[in-house]
């Protein structure tokens, strides 16, 4: 993603190289549900995933518009915690990741279907450390599982549509286990709610929100779940 220092003719100049640029290696599409899902507790409760795919701000909007999830961070997975800083990640030499950070309740809406709502439309899971405009590690496609279970769904939903052949290519998504998650800087938070207009957002990551609300119209909620809301809460 490109610094939020960038001054408004910056921001229109590089508006014009970002046209040239796909979001999206291909359009984005509903894929088939993953045929293994983890089954809901039968008591009440939250639970996390945490995904990476590129700039967390556009991934981070996807989620907050989805119905069962009551929050989604903006953060770092991968690295260690004295790196996880914005200044530190955009080297690519930390190991960590953009990420982000969901917490649903799996009455409403199951890891699998998060799953399939992250390779269909939150990002594009063929680029190989990169998406879009955004290149480096810092932008890989990863699952990080949070047990061994949330492993084994990804895992086998990833060999699910390669075997499929549903992009045409290999999947790039990779699956890191043990890695603890930080909260990113308070600017980056909800940063596409509070910036839908700005260039990279405008070009990038709302098409995002449009093909949730196509390709999803049963999981999509029309006022997303904020960070700066829960935190008042």
């Amino acid at each position: 993603m490109k610094s939020l220092a960038l001054t408004a003719g910056a921001l229109a100049a590089a508006a014009l190289v970002w046209y040239g640029v796909p979001s999206f290696a291909e359009p984005a599409r509903r894929v088939p549900a993953p045929t293994a899902d983890l089954a809901a507790p039968a008591t009440a409760k939250t639970e996390t995933a945490v995904f990476a795919g590129g700039c967390f701000w556009g991934v981070q909007g996807v989620f907050q518009r989805v119905k069962g999830v009551s929050n989604a961070v903006s953060g770092y997975a991968g690295g260690d915690a004295k790196t996880a800083r914005y200044d530190q990640v955009g080297s690519g030499r930390t190991g960590h990741a953009e990420s982000v950070r969901i917490t649903y309740d799996p009455q409403q809406v199951s890891y699998g279907k998060l799953l399939q709502i992250y390779f269909s439309v939150a990002h594009d899971p063929t680029e190989l450390n990169r998406q879009g405009p955004d290149t480096g590690t810092q932008y890989r496609s990863t699952v990080f599982a949070e047990n061994a279970e949330q492993a084994r769904i990804a895992k086998d939903y990833i060999a699910q549509l390669n075997q499929a052949k549903t992009f045409g290519k290999p999947l790039a998504t990779t699956i890191e286990t043990a890695k603890p998650f930080y909260a990113a800087e308070d600017y980056h938070q909800d940063y596409l709610t509070l910036n839908p207009s700005q260039p990279y957002i405008a070009i990038n990551d709302m098409p995002k929100i449009d093909d949730l609300k196509k390709l999803f119209p049963e999981s999509y909620k029309a006022t997303p779940s904020l960070v700066r809301t829960a935190k008042a809460g």
